[in-house]
């Protein structure tokens, strides 16, 4: 059996499961966010490690599972964050996780040193506040204490892993999400950290997905109530992780969207996908050799639970809200989300955009701003959608994610895609999947290619008789946009 964990941005969900990938129970556990005006979003990375050691010990106590009977684990992590760490691996601030802009300044200021082109030719990302590398150099500004007190910095699984082993390393995938990382060459890029003026020595060894990077050491079993010695996987970032469970594990894998609090659009490529308008991003995979080309929104299904805590209802009522939504118009008698809640990432790339429902009337009322807010994330979606598909239709998208299990609303993005779309029935757990199957593979009980196998179709939607009105209603949504840029970024 293996232990599979999936720290994300509410909290962290840990599997268990059969060595032949069959999920055999889960756990949830969740930490706060720390949110402020000026873009801080920050956790603590002891909050990470208590919601490892409880969902773990949850597992063994549901199941009855012996901890002999456990081979491994692996830990998928959220992205883009910054971990600063002193001698004793101790963290000296909290984390500033991927939605933290602040660095705006600081990754303009690399931009300009580097070369807007050059950097995304160097890194398969544009130079951005929400990567890690601006992340340290603005700590290195706002901070100096606790920059000076940094010995290492990481990522979340990272950090994770060190808890769990003693030893710092990150791979491949979650070091393409640094803007420090090179995808020629696999290794920390000198011409970046050299623009930066940060130490090469702060960053960690490299290395597989797939390596076994050590064994729990006795503090870490003991919480954990595993044995000593149990083997660990390095694990990877938790986009390509959610690649790897939606069943993305080949070039000829469909394109998937992943709609949870953030959502994106992705696909398997065997070389970087570099769109000439920089509008996509692209990582290492979790699978030696491949890569993930990806467009992110940053605020998802995230946007619907914002709507939801805004308009008076309950999280566990946002159902009933999609329902009430179902019979009105909103795009179609001009009425639009931008779900700009944290400014954005593709296609823009302004951390000074904000949500904005354009388009008022006296007579709209709760169904018609969230029946909005669920087209809003579609045509967002869609935009992202466009550098990747280079002027091919796609002839199905899978989605994944928390947002998926609404059927009302992977109708509607059928019709604002034109394309067929699919649930698959990993809707919550492809990450923590993509982490056992990356870890089965680590351990040698299992390849890559039993990912598309441990998850099903659920349900399909095509698209209506009025998708094409949504191509209109596209334009007019990134016009809304075009149009209140230069108001967001006055009021920066």
């Amino acid at each position: 059996m293996l232990i599979a964990h999936d720290l994300g941005t509410s909290g962290n969900k840990a599997s268990l499961h059969a060595a032949d990938g069959r999920l055999i129970a889960s756990a949830t556990s969740s930490y706060p966010t720390r949110y402020a005006a000026d873009t801080t979003s920050e956790q603590d990375p002891h909050d990470w490690w208590r919601a490892v050691v409880e969902t773990t010990r949850e597992l063994l106590a549901t199941t009855g599972t012996s901890p002999a009977q456990v081979d491994g684990i692996c830990v998928s992590g959220q992205m883009m964050g910054l971990v600063m760490l002193d001698a004793a691996g101790t963290p000296v601030r909290p984390a500033m996780i991927w939605s933290d802009q602040r660095a705006a300044t600081e990754a303009a200021r690399l931009a300009s040193a580097v070369g807007d082109v050059a950097a995304y030719r160097i890194t398969g990302h544009r130079i951005a506040a929400t990567y890690t590398l601006p992340k340290l150099a603005w700590a290195r500004e706002h901070d100096p204490a606790a920059f000076a007190a940094t010995t290492a910095i990481c990522v979340a699984k990272d950090y994770v892993n060190l808890r769990l082993t003693g030893t710092l390393v990150t791979d491949h995938s979650d070091a393409s999400s640094t803007d420090a990382y090179d995808l020629a060459t696999g290794t920390w890029s000198t011409t970046l950290l050299d623009a930066a003026g940060v130490p090469a020595a702060l960053w960690p060894e490299i290395v597989e997905s797939t390596a076994v990077i050590g064994t729990l050491t006795a503090p870490a079993a003991d919480e954990l109530g595993l044995l000593r010695g149990t083997r660990v996987v390095a694990g990877g970032g938790d986009g390509l992780m959610a690649s790897v469970g939606a069943g993305c594990v080949t070039p000829d894998s469909p394109g998937y969207v992943c709609l949870g609090t953030s959502a994106w659009y992705a696909t398997t490529t065997t070389s970087p996908l570099l769109d000439p308008e920089r509008r996509s991003f692209s990582f290492r995979h979790v699978v030696p050799g491949l890569f993930g080309a990806f467009a992110t929104t940053q605020t998802g299904a995230g946007s619907l639970q914002w709507a939801a805590e805004a308009l008076g209802e309950e999280p566990a009522e946002v159902s009933a809200l999609i329902a009430a939504a179902a019979d009105v118009a909103a795009a179609g008698e001009g009425l639009f989300f931008l779900p700009y809640l944290i400014g954005e990432r593709s296609p823009w790339w302004d951390p000074d955009a904000s949500g904005v429902f354009a388009g008022l009337r006296m007579h709209h009322r709760r169904p018609h701003l969230t029946r909005a807010v669920l087209e809003g994330v579609g045509y967002s979606l869609a935009l992202c959608m466009a550098p990747l598909r280079g002027g091919r239709e796609a002839e199905v998208v899978d989605v994944i994610g928390g947002g998926a299990a609404s059927d009302a609303w992977l109708g509607l993005l059928a019709d604002i895609w034109g394309v067929g779309v699919r649930r698959r029935s990993v809707t919550t757990q492809a990450n923590s999947l993509g982490a056992a199957v990356t870890g089965l593979v680590g351990l040698g009980l299992a390849d890559f290619s039993i990912a598309p196998t441990l998850s099903t179709v659920e349900a399909e939607f095509a698209p209506g008789e009025g998708s094409g009105a949504h191509v209109a209603h596209l334009e007019r949504f990134a016009d809304a946009y075009r149009a209140l840029r230069p108001w967001f970024s006055g009021g920066a």
